[in-house]
């Protein structure tokens, strides 16, 4: 049956969180094991960059992006993972989570290269859903 297809999908997936709030981090963290994903936590955008580019490509299966964060945002990480010279930065789904939840500031992530936006506070069902789409891909 239908959900019980979409559990096994996300089952042991890598997933790298750039979050500098650490009860933020936690929560999402929380969300994300229960399902059993296995998640690697950044504290901002450049440890988020650095850990994506000392693993080997398709590591992760996808990153979920804090758009606020000291010495580098979401928008310049994901712009510097974009950019990397391997098989997986211009593909591996980014999605940001965020507070800013203006239609201008959804499409200005849009345009940056991430392919989705869900608001803060995360709701757990529509973050399973949106990663189960990018993921059966």
């Amino acid at each position: 049956n239908e959900p019980e297809k979409k559990k096994a999908d996300l089952k042991g997936r890598h997933i790298l969180m750039a979050e500098d709030i650490k009860v933020n981090a936690e929560i999402v963290k929380h969300i994300l094991g229960v399902k059993g994903m296995i998640v690697d936590h950044a504290e901002n955008g450049q440890i988020c960059l650095d850990l994506f580019r000392e693993k080997p490509e398709w590591h992760y299966d996808a990153i979920l992006m804090d758009m606020r964060m000291p010495e580098m945002d979401g928008l310049q990480a994901t712009e510097a993972i974009r950019g990397l010279k391997r098989d997986d930065a211009g593909r591996i789904p980014i999605i940001a989570l965020t507070a800013n939840a203006f239609n201008e500031d959804v499409m200005h992530s849009l345009q940056s290269g991430l392919n989705a936006h869900l608001s803060k506070p995360v709701e757990p069902e529509m973050l399973y859903k949106t990663l189960s789409a990018f993921l059966s891909r």
